[in-house]
């Protein structure tokens, strides 16, 4: 399958609840997931159905390069745990902690630290149909927030510039900030 990059509008577009859970769903899952697979430069770790041109309420998620992919149908946030609900951290720490940078296939070399939930509580459905209510944190909280914004429309982009971050774009190697 082809990775759909920005402006394409079925990024921007909110995308519809999957009814159906037959083999046609199957076999598009098997198709995201090799897709997701082969993301090599930079590595995929998550893949919205939007992001391969289908307007579908699905998201695949593989945090770990030799891990397994989870796939979330129909997702919904229910709870979010911000930095703020947390003990305040010391200017010393804060300074020695680097900020991650997201990105995103869809968006080829373009890199920002995006403020994300450190933990979040996910309702989707599986491939089979079961319902399940499932805490994310860390790394695959952040995943799970930029994949739930695809299905909405949003890309992390817009995220960075509502949050006033910084926007990077690698060149040769090298990260250049982007003045906007």
């Amino acid at each position: 399958m082809k990775i759909v990059k920005v402006p394409n509008p079925i990024l921007s577009t909110p995308t519809q609840p999957v009814t159906s859970f037959d083999s046609t769903l199957k076999k598009l899952i098997k198709e995201m997931k090799e897709t997701l697979n082969v993301q090599v430069d930079p590595q995929g770790v998550g893949l919205a159905a939007n992001q391969v041109g289908l307007s579908l309420s699905l998201f695949l998620m593989k945090p770990d390069p030799d891990g397994d992919i989870t796939v979330c149908i129909n997702p919904q946030i229910v709870e979010k745990v911000t930095m703020e609900n947390k003990p305040a951290v010391t200017e010393k720490k804060k300074r020695k902690k680097s900020e991650p940078l997201e990105g995103c296939l869809s968006i080829p070399r373009i890199w920002s630290p995006v403020k994300r939930s450190k933990k979040v509580l996910l309702t989707y459905f599986t491939e089979t149909g079961e319902k399940k209510t499932q805490w994310f944190t860390r790394f695959e909280a952040v995943i799970v927030e930029h994949e739930v914004d695809h299905l909405a429309g949003i890309v992390f982009t817009q995220r960075a510039i509502e949050q006033n971050a910084s926007l990077y774009e690698e060149k040769e190697d090298e990260l250049k900030k982007i003045e906007y």
